[in-house]
């Protein structure tokens, strides 16, 4: 099966699916996983966060969770979000698309080789 997703993937869908990657997110989280994993390069409001949620439910790239933290703790209103499967790989297969990029761009000296790890 197809997907409809389309590749590359916006910034907004890539963000939440990188947020969501660790665990599940409610709504204020999610954003701030995403200002958090961009180095406050890329920020989401609430309008596109949530425009962008709705077509990712659609997508079958997230879910909403059954689970919820402790009800006593928690503010009932709140929806949770985790990645599918089908949300994982959508986010794997745009990794690996852009770590192409990336390695062709150091071949044609574009940017600097990356720095070697020491192993110890």
């Amino acid at each position: 099966m197809k997907s409809s997703v389309p590749q590359p993937l916006t910034p907004a869908v890539f963000h939440i699916l990188l947020a969501l990657s660790d665990g599940e997110k409610h709504g204020y989280r999610i954003m701030q996983a995403v200002k958090a994993n961009s180095y406050g390069e890329f920020q989401i409001g609430p309008g596109t966060l949530y425009g962008t949620i709705k077509r990712m439910l659609a997508d079958d790239l997230i879910a909403e969770s059954e689970e919820r933290p402790d009800p006593e703790l928690d503010d009932q209103r709140r929806r949770y979000y985790r990645l599918t499967d089908q949300g994982r790989q959508t986010l794997q297969a745009d990794l690996v698309r852009m770590d192409a990029l990336l390695k062709r761009a150091r071949t044609l000296k574009v940017i600097p080789p990356a720095p070697t790890r020491l192993s110890l």
